[in-house]
């Protein structure tokens, strides 16, 4: 029997699983329902293209959205070791202090203040260049400072031309301006959580990794969380842990288990036939996610990535990668971005973008018919309209209800409109737009603020960032408390992305591996 058994294996599960069987006398079981990371366009930089869509997601998609034109939105949620970080762009970034104040403040959550929570941000980071009081080195994740693009170099100085900031780090004192992103890889290789964290940690004798396990339910008895049901060779059989269960399976896959072992709205668990162990009305509430919209520049020269599409640019990419760690290969495609003032009122920046340099790099977003072309997303940083997940079925293998609810704020579809023009006004600076034939999509036929608005609700997806549905808090829709404790359970935790109860300002990768190493202490009772 182990000490505890984490469901999971993504950013959070991968750090706290590494992080607790530091402790020798600690052991530790982490399932993983997807396989292991053996996907060679895992490790490679350039490889997030590949992965998107495909056989290492879940396939999902939401709910139809009924302020984005009732559009069924692809929702692509990682189903591998390591999770989203062995899938995503590998954008490092953390969001801005006042995320975390917020949360210790607005939501009641001590303990989770900036002050709090940014030692275990320096604990888990290896920077190749940055250091001082905003880095860390010798952590488990790699951080890198890429050599940018010539076409990543241009964005930056289009984005200085309309006035932002040049921005060396964006991680550092003041998040607001341009510049290129600190990425999660490590000597030209993605740093996954699998990667830094668990590969470590693998010959440890108290911990056991099983992958292609998929659970049923957390098992409940008298109160307390005693194991989880999986299904082996065709059979249900439980496994049980002595200490605790720990729910690490993201903004999704967290509810939903949590309501199929019986815990949440009790109606609602009623209302799809599943016996109710636990009334607990906040599990699935408060989903939101960041709702990125694109646009897409045509070139007047094979100046992107997309030429390497071509086999002969493509062979010698490869070459070049294989001998000297440098090139094409070596890029994530995510190379620049910046955070920016829609509101010029607004404390911190509400708007952020991400510079891609090729174009149908991302499922659903255009490629250029001539073959070469950029693309530039932006997103409301703090969206205020919230969704759900639901469960359509007592049976573990359906996909739950996703929903959710873009754009259903009326100050998130304003913010996300003023974030298409400022791509716009971008691209036609001087320092870009002497490389641009033209606008491919949206085109002229965008103008008007109307334009814009349809727009954004016609095109725009998720940036892969939900959270939420299992928030931290002390009120009566909470789910777990600032320990990260089940309320109204004994034994049972959360510890990802679904517990934040407001969405930070960035990617989300780091803040989930802060989760985790942050969960080592609550869970062990030392504190940093």
């Amino acid at each position: 029997m182990q000490d505890f058994i984490i469901v999971g294996a993504g950013s959070a599960g991968c750090a706290l699983a590494a992080r607790l069987t530091e402790t020798p006398d600690v052991r530790v079981l982490l399932l993983e329902a997807g396989p292991q990371d053996t996907n060679p366009y895992i490790h490679l930089p350039v490889g997030f293209y590949k992965m998107t869509a495909g056989p290492l997601t879940w396939g999902l998609k939401t709910a139809p959205q009924k302020h984005a034109l009732n559009r069924e939105i692809p929702y692509a949620q990682a189903r591998v070791l390591g999770g989203g970080s062995s899938i995503n762009a590998e954008v490092f970034t953390r969001g801005c202090p006042e995320d975390y104040d917020a949360w210790a403040g607005e939501f009641g959550c001590h303990g989770w203040s900036f002050k709090d929570v940014k030692p275990y941000f320096l604990k888990s980071e290896d920077n190749d260049t940055l250091s001082g009081d905003w880095h860390g080195s010798g952590g488990p994740l790699g951080v890198s400072t890429m050599n940018a693009h010539p076409l990543t170099r241009a964005f930056i100085q289009a984005c200085q031309q309309i006035g932002m900031p040049y921005n060396p780090d964006f991680n550092g004192a003041h998040q607001a301006g341009a510049g290129a992103y600190q990425t999660t890889t490590r000597e030209a290789r993605r740093c996954s959580a699998a990667v830094g964290y668990l590969k470590p940690a693998l010959g440890r004798p108290n911990l056991t990794v099983r992958t292609g396990v998929m659970i049923n339910r957390i098992v409940i008895e008298h109160g307390r969380a005693v194991g989880v049901e999986i299904i082996e060779n065709g059979r249900p059989l439980v496994l049980r842990a002595e200490r605790e269960v720990i729910v690490t399976a993201g903004a999704i896959g967290s509810p939903k288990l949590m309501m199929l072992s019986g815990i949440g709205p009790a109606d609602h668990l009623r209302s799809v036939g599943v016996d109710v162990v636990h009334d607990l009305p906040g599990v699935g509430q408060n989903l939101h996610d960041h709702f990125g919209i694109d646009i897409v520049c045509e070139l007047s020269g094979p100046y992107s990535l997309d030429k390497y599409n071509k086999l002969h640019w493509m062979a010698m990419a490869g070459l070049e990668y294989a001998l000297f760690k440098k090139g094409p290969v070596a890029s994530t495609i995510v190379e620049g971005g910046a955070f920016w003032y829609a509101d010029t009122s607004a404390p911190t920046p509400d708007l952020q973008f991400h510079f891609l340099i090729g174009a149908g790099v991302e499922a659903g977003v255009p490629k250029i018919p001539s073959g070469s072309g950029v693309t530039l997303n932006s997103y409301t940083l703090r969206p205020k309209a919230r969704g759900s997940v639901t469960l359509r079925s007592n049976n573990p293998l359906d996909m739950p209800v996703i929903d959710p609810n873009f754009l259903g704020d009326p100050y998130d579809l304003k913010t996300s409109a003023e974030g298409v023009k400022y791509s716009r006004e971008i691209m036609m600076q001087s320092a870009f737009g002497k490389y641009v034939r033209n606008e491919h999509f949206p085109g002229d036929r965008v103008s008007t603020q109307a334009d814009f608005e349809g727009y954004a609700r016609q095109y725009g997806r998720t940036s892969y960032h939900p959270v939420g549905a299992c928030r931290m808090g002390n009120d009566k829709m909470a789910v777990v408390d600032p320990n990260l404790r089940v309320h109204g359970l004994e034994g049972l935790r959360i510890c990802d992305s679904s517990i934040m109860p407001q969405l930070v300002s960035s990617n989300t990768n780091a803040p989930s591996i802060m989760i985790g190493e942050k969960a080592r202490d609550l869970i062990l009772g030392n504190r940093a």
